[in-house]
């Protein structure tokens, strides 16, 4: 565990996966020492937002060291369910690059729990995570140009949706009519850091 600085407001603490951002980012969300305002998980990181009226950055490195991690980070957040009809462009790729057949990845795709380990690529967007090992697939050799609002996808060991119509090199295996992003709800992004997915398969 590492802590670095970030302008005069952040503190950034590195760690060694995804698994460890998770469970740390849960056990802070549950009890954030005093003076952290906002809790921001990545890949291998954890941003702290400080009020720097009142945050103590060397105190706030000690709570965070002495942080009880819940394993995973999973299992005590909001649920959403997504339906999904699995017809994607890239559906057939990825039954080869698997091995598997389209059923057994549409099968496994639903069969699992993912939940949302962080944000990024565009506004809404979230990374799923904790989905089958058989599912870990590479991006596209080349991104397409446009990808529909509401695409579902995989790229490495990630699922995800995308919020809006924009260019994107996940494989795309399937379609939601769900509004993953709306400026005017509170909040405005559905899958948030900590929530929890399941996707249903519909005709």
């Amino acid at each position: 565990m590492r802590f670095l600085p970030c302008a005069d407001s952040g503190l950034i603490v590195e760690l060694a996966d995804l698994a460890s951002v998770q469970a740390l980012h849960a056990a802070l969300a549950d009890a954030p020492p005093e003076g952290v305002v906002d809790l921001v998980p990545a890949a291998r990181t954890l941003l702290l937002h400080l009020d720097p009226s009142t945050a103590d950055v060397r105190r706030i490195e000690h709570e965070v060291r002495a942080a009880r991690p819940r394993e995973s980070g999973r299992g005590g957040g909001e649920l959403v369910r997504v339906p999904v009809v699995y017809d994607g462009v890239d559906l057939a790729d990825v039954a080869e690059l698997t091995g598997l057949t389209a059923r057994e990845v549409v099968d496994r795709h639903t069969a699992a729990e993912w939940t949302v380990a962080f944000g990024g690529f565009a506004p809404g967007f979230g990374y799923l995570a904790g989905g089958p090992a058989e599912l870990v697939v590479p991006r596209r050799a080349e991104s397409r140009t446009k990808v529909p609002a509401g695409a579902v996808g995989l790229a490495g060991e990630f699922s995800g949706i995308y919020p809006r119509e924009s260019p994107g090199g996940w494989q795309l295996i399937g379609r939601t009519d769900l509004v993953i992003w709306q400026v005017d709800r509170d909040p405005p992004a559905l899958l948030r850091p900590g929530v929890r997915v399941r996707f249903e398969e519909v005709a």
